[in-house]
């Protein structure tokens, strides 16, 4: 067996867990995780989180020298992306790519390390995912699909092919993404939407048809009819 820990002691960590203990229900003993615990920095260190310890805070790894597998259930892109940076240089940690085993998914995958994919997800074929990205609970991945790194899918999200999602965004539960659609990077796409045009980088976008509402580096809103695109107003 392989010892692991779960970075994010929350709720996601905690199906995490649950999903790893699955991995270990279907694999042969070789292929099996030992759950060491959880490493938060916001948990009191010796917190019993569903029979496993909290262990201490991200220190608690920068610390170790022993191999180690991690595996980061952090929801939030960017935070997820911060964490990870402070230890990808650490030769003693690797970062596995976790599917539960229900997973429906092709050979014809290509992917990176530390993405975690959820129960009932379906992906298809000639899908590109890059690192550390979370696919939840019931989504399903088209054909030639692009996950950029650190990329959040929430529950029930259906991203129809050739969609191509940006580095750190989010795709609220239940968003349903039409074919050959672009999701720029760092933008937040809300519950529910029905995305039927690209999205730029960094913004909040919502509704049916999805449109953005929220430019995050401008104190600017999009006006009726027009708005702003990237950072050029139209």
């Amino acid at each position: 067996m392989k010892d692991i820990v779960i970075i994010g002691a929350g709720g996601f960590g905690r199906e995490v867990q649950w999903l790893i203990e699955r991995i270990n229900d279907s694999s042969r003993k070789d292929n099996r995780w030992n759950i060491l615990g959880y490493i938060d920095d916001n948990v009191e260190a010796g917190t019993d989180m569903n029979g496993y310890k909290v262990l201490g805070g991200v220190e608690y790894l920068l610390s170790t020298s022993t191999l180690l597998a991690v595996t980061c259930a952090i929801g939030e892109s960017k935070i997820r992306e911060k964490v990870i940076g402070k230890l990808r240089a650490q030769e003693n940690l690797y970062f596995p790519n976790l599917f539960d085993p229900s997973v429906l998914h092709s050979d014809l995958i290509q992917i990176g390390e530390g993405n975690i994919i959820c129960a009932g997800t379906i992906m298809t074929v000639n899908i590109q995912i890059a690192d550390f990205c979370i696919v939840n609970l019931d989504c399903t991945i088209g054909h030639d699909d692009v996950l950029d790194s650190f990329v959040t899918i929430y529950p029930s999200v259906n991203v129809s092919g050739c969609v191509h999602v940006g580095k750190c965004s989010e795709l609220g539960t239940g968003t349903q993404i039409i074919q050959g659609k672009n999701i720029g990077s760092e933008t937040i796409i809300g519950a529910g939407a029905v995305v039927v045009k690209d999205m730029p980088d960094e913004c909040t976008a919502v509704g049916s048809p999805c449109k953005p509402i929220k430019f995050h580096n401008l104190d600017v809103s999009p006006r009726e009819g027009g708005g702003v695109i990237g950072k050029i107003r139209c």
